[in-house]
């Protein structure tokens, strides 16, 4: 007998769960269960999960081991006392901002795709919100590359991207980068456009970032038309599942296989939000 009950939240991916309660811990029956959820819509939600920052580490690390955040501009954790959590947040104490990432539309991305081994998956929890705006959008990148036109699969067939590291995904530059005036020169990983996902063995589209994306030994202008034609199928609403914040809820997500945004909100209400990562492998092309 199911332990939980899941509920698809679109046609494309994304699936609230609802029979569980995150301060205790998974059983091993209840987790088999998440897992198969998790595979099946890349996208979990757990609503009125009202946890403290130990809570969300411990629910964390059953999803695997811990990948510290990336860098943020003050070179520091924000959360000294839990330096595994960032913080995602418009709030400054002091003029000092106590998060990442502020109240403007971040782009289109997948995390920390610039590095050789990205994220796994990541754990996002609402705690302070807008009345409105901020709301969240997933794109699932297995039916993006399965409804990718014949034509497009062949261009990019057996070719790899560079995934630029000089901006975050509010376009805001990292910490001790420079401007990049020639994406073919741009700090960051090389991965393959299609990968081979490590758990289930589909096929994915593997996008990270717009911004100074660059196709491995095309022409730039090239390349550029290329990527402007993927994005634009990548990103289609079909694909696509929106997240309306509540305060407490809790989303899971593959980081492999899904690319995320944010929409801007009022710069003078507050949104705090409690982020941890779960550590990946190096991804193999399809």
């Amino acid at each position: 007998m199911s332990r939980i009950r899941v509920t698809p939240l679109s046609p494309a991916l994304g699936a609230e769960i609802a029979g569980i309660d995150l301060h205790q811990p998974i059983d091993q029956h209840t987790f088999a269960e998440l897992q198969q959820a998790w595979r099946e819509h890349l996208v979990l939600r757990f609503r009125g999960q009202p946890l403290s920052d130990p809570q969300l580490l411990a629910v964390s690390r059953q999803f695997g081991e811990l990948d510290p955040p990336g860098p943020n501009p003050l070179g520091k954790p924000f959360l000294s006392d839990f330096p595994e959590i960032n913080v995602i947040s418009n709030v400054k104490v002091n003029d000092q901002p106590i998060g990442n990432l502020g109240d403007g539309e971040a782009a289109w991305h997948g995390d920390m795709t610039y590095v050789d081994a990205p994220p796994r998956a990541a754990l996002l929890h609402a705690l302070e919100l807008p009345e409105a705006g901020g709301d969240t959008y997933w794109s699932n990148m297995y039916l993006a590359h399965e409804a990718l036109p014949a034509e497009l699969k062949r261009a990019i067939a057996g070719r790899s991207a560079i995934h630029d590291a000089t901006y975050n995904s509010a376009g805001i530059m990292r910490k001790g980068m420079k401007e990049v005036t020639d994406p073919r020169e741009a700090p960051g990983a090389r991965h393959p456009l299609v990968i081979r996902h490590p758990d289930t063995g589909r096929a994915a589209l593997f996008l990270g970032r717009r911004r100074n994306s660059y196709i491995i030994g095309l022409p730039l202008s090239d390349s550029d038309a290329l990527l402007d034609a993927i994005w634009a199928h990548a990103t289609k609403p079909e694909f696509t599942f929106k997240q309306q914040w509540r305060q407490h809820d809790l989303i899971l997500w593959d980081n492999r296989c899904t690319l995320h945004r944010r929409d801007a909100f009022d710069p003078d209400a507050r949104r705090i939000m409690h982020r941890t990562q779960i550590k990946g492998t190096a991804l193999a092309e399809a």
